[in-house]
């Protein structure tokens, strides 16, 4: 899988992620201070990561900053792409089930190296619903989008 990996800084986890995602065999691209010479600021990577989510060039998006928040929220400007603040594998697992989201976004100061790593295993094992009434919400947000 084509990954597309953003992080405003190198604390907690962040180079863990990408270790975690080459272990996995996924090719990944870098942003921020992940990227040698990458602008760092939270909106501007995680904007980018984003970017490549939505336009095709990277399957899936993962997303960092302190909180995770503002790595969330920057990623889930571009349309056509849902960003989900995960802090536990129960809460990826549904994210990509119920809500098909493609970028999973993070905490740097709050998810520990065993979280990562449950998480991970939840994100890439579980796929969206096929359910229509999941599958009627995901197409009323591409609707509220206007990425019908």
């Amino acid at each position: 899988m084509r990954l597309s990996l953003a992080s405003d800084s190198l604390d907690g986890i962040a180079s863990q992620i990408v270790t975690e995602a080459e272990r996995r065999g996924h090719s990944v691209t870098l942003y921020g201070a992940l990227a040698p010479g990458g602008r760092t600021n939270w909106a501007w990577c995680c904007a980018e990561a984003a970017r490549d989510v939505a336009a095709g060039r990277a399957d899936q998006g993962i997303v960092c900053c302190w909180t995770g928040t503002g790595a969330s929220i920057a990623a889930n400007k571009v349309p056509g792409v849902r960003a989900a603040l995960c802090m536990d594998a129960a809460t990826a697992a549904g994210a990509r089930t119920w809500n098909d989201a493609n970028v999973l976004a993070l905490s740097l100061r709050l998810t520990s190296r065993q979280v990562l790593t449950e998480i991970l295993d939840a994100w890439f094992s579980t796929g969206p619903s096929t359910a229509e009434d999941d599958r009627a919400n995901i197409g009323l947000l591409r609707d509220l989008e206007g990425c019908s």
